[in-house]
């Protein structure tokens, strides 16, 4: 364990890989299938386990518990994996369990992400880049949660379900259906409540670019013809606008869940 500072109170399995800069503390546990990439910060108390790959520069605090085997009653102990990007930060209290046949045996989470306390992935979710979860915010399993989206404290998503890009999750909300990319949603259940305008600016979205998403946004969701008639309007006329089209794109693809969408008017 030469370049390493690893506390003598550590548990960690011999066969487990630990590379370059590693750090584990007081009374951690380390399993035998576990790696820790370079510069990886484990602090007092963690548990990392299962088929788990912890990616460079990752710093997981007290009490997280990764690895851990899936929530699900048809989970018969199969191999399980979990990975997690590099840079990303895990909290205290933090749970991430391992993928199951239904998902392809894995749960995969991105690189310069953020976990603050009590937050839960359950198993087979894919996480993109950059994705906040705010405290005791959960994912049910299946869940995928595109770059940069952002999932309130104590905010809970349904199993299968797709937060989309950009999108926000708002604080208490129940989600049961998919988020468009940049999208808000609020409320139990929740309800689209417009586009994260904030996080379009805080990501240097250009001002027509945020125009043109306001414009499809409108369109797309009015009470003129149906959802795929609108679907086709905004796919023609904004052809070349990426981001307009990553809208698009998300809601044409295969999913197992309706969208949120605004709330009837009263």
């Amino acid at each position: 364990m030469t370049q390493m500072l690893v506390h003598s109170s550590a548990a960690i399995d011999p066969r487990a890989t630990l590379e370059e800069g590693v750090e584990i503390g007081p009374f951690a546990v380390i399993g035998p299938n576990v790696t820790l990439r370079k510069n990886v910060k484990v602090h007092a108390h963690v548990v990392i386990t299962g088929a788990t790959e912890i990616g460079e520069g990752c710093e997981i605090h007290p009490f997280a518990v990764l690895g851990g085997p899936p929530q699900d009653v048809k989970y018969q102990g199969e191999r399980s994996e979990l990975f997690v990007g590099a840079h990303t930060v895990v909290r205290e209290h933090v749970t991430m369990n391992g993928g199951t046949a239904g998902g392809g045996h894995v749960t995969r989470v991105g690189s310069h992400c953020l976990f603050l306390t009590g937050s839960h992935v359950a198993h087979d979710c894919q996480i993109g880049d950059h994705v906040f979860l705010i405290n005791n915010a959960t994912l049910a399993g299946h869940v995928t949660v595109e770059d940069y989206a952002i999932l309130g404290g104590l905010s809970a998503v349904h199993q299968w379900v797709r937060v989309g890009a950009h999108g926000f999750v708002g604080g208490m909300s129940g989600v049961e259906a998919d988020v468009i990319p940049f999208g808000i949603v609020l409320g139990n259940r929740a309800a689209l409540a417009g586009l994260n305008i904030v996080g379009l600016k805080r990501h240097g979205f250009e001002r027509d670019q945020i125009h043109s998403l306001r414009k499809a946004y409108r369109l797309l969701f009015s009470a003129e013809g149906t959802l795929s008639e609108r679907l086709d309007d905004v796919e023609k006329m904004f052809a070349d606008d990426p981001a307009v089209q990553r809208i698009v794109s998300f809601m044409r693809a295969k999913t197992d869940r309706s969208f949120c969408v605004p709330r009837a008017q009263a």
